[in-house]
């Protein structure tokens, strides 16, 4: 999916996103220093690579596990732009082909909870539909994203009519344990509609 995954690093782009499933946790906080994002990131990782060998073994069905994704929102927006970390909330995702269904989700759970222990309670496998959105690629350290997103709120989406329909979402295409700050790559994608 060419058109959804790889933006390009000048501009905004709209796109028109399908719902997709997605293996999910929620929390809160800064993702730095919250243990609760780290467990969640933990669990993520181990359900998707069980449902990926899952499929192969049951299905005869393989794939590369997705990239790591994230949803973002805070009571007050201008804490996001700000990078008030303390005061966001995310929802964290890999999503997952088609083929895989409740089942798998449902082993791969509990294969993992050998491993992991208790689950995060919001824990769960589920569809999102987004529709359209302006997205584009952003290079560089995280904490350097506040004057993309300080450009998409006040003049892209005034320019076009367009408002918020949903939160903030961010698409790791690098690994960031592996990869220097200024050379990260994120999709920045913001679900948009008409204004009113």
């Amino acid at each position: 999916m060419p058109a959804l995954y790889k933006p390009p690093v000048d501009r905004f782009v709209s796109v028109d996103v399908p719902a997709m499933q997605f293996v999910k946790v929620d929390g809160k906080g800064d993702p730095n220093t919250a243990p609760t994002y780290k467990q969640a990131i933990e669990w993520l990782y181990a359900v998707s690579y069980a449902m990926k060998f899952a499929a192969k073994a049951a299905k005869g069905k393989d794939y590369v596990v997705p990239p790591l994704e994230g949803l973002w929102w805070a009571d007050d927006p201008a804490d996001f732009v700000a990078r008030r970390k303390e005061r966001w909330c995310w929802t964290m995702m890999i999503m997952a082909p088609e083929f895989i269904d409740l089942a798998l989700f449902e082993a791969a759970v509990e294969k993992s909870k050998k491993k992991l222990g208790a689950p995060p309670a919001s824990l769960r496998f589920e569809r999102l539909e987004e529709g359209t959105a302006l997205q584009i690629l952003h290079v560089g350290s995280y904490d350097d994203e506040g004057p993309v997103l300080a450009r998409l709120h006040d003049q892209e989406m005034p320019s076009r009519g367009l408002a918020f329909a949903g939160p903030h979402h961010e698409i790791y295409l690098s690994d960031a344990r592996k990869t220097a700050p200024a050379k990260l790559r994120t999709i920045l994608r913001q679900p948009v509609k008409r204004a009113r």
